[in-house]
């Protein structure tokens, strides 16, 4: 039987569009032949890596000058060639693509925390423990919570590559003016919004996001702060739970009063001044810093009455493909030690801003040009796993994201709209996995 792992760690853009969740609302294809049990009948000792791998990525925050480096640099390490395959222009494609047959020869693939799961179902992915060993990759130096996004059964399924979680920025010029505190929970955030508001110093005392700029990511934290959520496992009732109305309630109750929805997105509101507050991607800082004529400050995400500032990760792995030769899997192996050693992880998170993913890498350098990104990776200490509502289940995010829409620009009562949400999700599980999970 086919279920998650209860002993999954506590973890930390990978972002969904909300197009890419329709086409992956249909049910995946189970019938490839499970790599899972051939991996562990591999002698890898005996295995010589293979002379070429190819790999598939849509290269995450804009990351191609940098992949382009490593890749070079791991060829005249190794004498491995690497093929590169632009595989789409964002997570989804490129598990569209991998799903329907582009990527039959690919042998490491960049896969989100929303889309490895199907690509797992579809028996498409192999387990990279005994590889990664096998390769004399130090996985007891990932960031714990990053790299147990991918365990799944006892094994994990990727390590993680392009990572970040949502971070609070606020207008650091104008807390100055009023001589607010930097806001630990979502009270105060309240109780800044109003007084930026009041003093004429914005229109908006907090940006919320749009239903397709990832609403329900950024917005688990909230409901987490009142101790609901979007999912207890595959048991959906958590979304209409008491915690989950009061949050969500709270954040209807904001709107038009000390905090708007973004008609784009909040880190293009925030960077342009039109908000004071917002949460957004810590991979939008450097573009934020970029056009932000103020002085951005960055912050832990607010607690509540249930938790302390529970921070939901997002981002990309890299994983290897069941279906390529054992040879190709260990050079694929070796190729994923190369590109997620300390010094590479940290010349990566440098060139795009996503948050280091090897425990080793050292950020001095970074912190010293941008001290406002220690945040996000000091944040990391307070990661937690994503609901299976949102990340495993297809169409999940889709239907939380139109429902949080309705909750924060209408007037629609909250714990019907979630009474109805929770309908529509165990419509889908029961629709779209009960089956292949039994």
């Amino acid at each position: 039987m086919k279920k998650l792992s209860t002993g999954r760690a506590l973890r930390g853009t990978a972002l969904i569009s909300l197009a890419a969740l329709a086409l992956t609302a249909c049910g995946p294809d189970t019938s490839g032949t499970s790599a899972e049990a051939e991996g562990n009948d591999t002698d890898w000792s005996s295995v010589e890596p293979a002379e070429s791998i190819v790999f598939a990525t849509n290269h995450p925050g804009g990351s191609q000058d940098i992949e382009n480096e490593l890749i070079a640099e791991f060829t005249e390490e190794t004498g491995i060639e690497v093929e590169v395959i632009t595989s789409g222009a964002n997570y989804e494609e490129t598990s569209q693509w991998f799903q329907t047959g582009g990527g039959s020869n690919a042998d490491v693939i960049v896969l989100s925390d929303a889309t490895w799961f199907p690509n797992y179902l579809n028996d498409a992915l192999t387990p990279v423990d005994e590889l990664l060993e096998a390769a004399e990759v130090d996985t007891s130096r990932f960031v714990t919570a990053l790299y147990d996004d991918y365990l799944y059964e006892d094994s994990h399924y990727g390590a993680p590559y392009a990572r970040s979680t949502p971070l609070f920025y606020y207008n650091a010029d104008q807390y100055e003016e009023l001589g607010l505190e930097v806001p630990t929970t979502w009270e105060e955030v309240a109780e800044n919004g109003r007084a930026l508001v009041e003093a004429d110093l914005t229109d908006s005392g907090f940006a919320f996001p749009s239903a397709d700029s990832y609403v329900s990511w950024t917005a688990a934290n909230l409901a987490w702060a009142y101790g609901g959520g979007w999912s207890d496992g595959w048991d959906f009732s958590t979304v209409s739970s008491e915690g989950t109305v009061e949050a969500l309630e709270f954040a209807q109750d904001a709107v038009g009063d000390w905090a708007t929805v973004s008609s784009t997105s909040p880190d293009d509101d925030f960077g342009a001044g039109v908000t004071s507050q917002a949460i957004a991607s810590t991979g939008s800082l450097v573009s934020i810093l970029s056009v932000a004529d103020f002085e951005v400050g960055t912050a832990f995400l607010p607690g509540g009455p249930a938790s302390e500032g529970e921070t939901p990760t997002g981002g990309a792995g890299l994983m290897i493909a069941s279906a390529s030769s054992p040879e190709e899997q260990l050079a694929a192996a070796m190729f994923i030690g190369h590109m997620t050693a300390p010094e590479n992880t940290a010349r990566f998170s440098q060139a795009t801003g996503y948050v280091p993913v090897n425990q080793d890498a050292d950020m001095s350098e970074v912190y010293a040009e941008t001290p406002q990104f220690e945040t996000a990776v000091d944040q990391l200490e307070r990661t937690r796993s994503q609901d299976n509502a949102r990340v495993f289940l297809p169409g999940g995010d889709l239907e939380l994201s139109q429902a949080l829409q309705r909750i924060l620009t209408s007037d629609v009562d909250v714990q019907e709209e979630l009474d109805a949400l929770e309908s529509s999700l165990q419509e889908l599980y029961d629709q779209e996995l009960a089956s292949e999970l039994d």
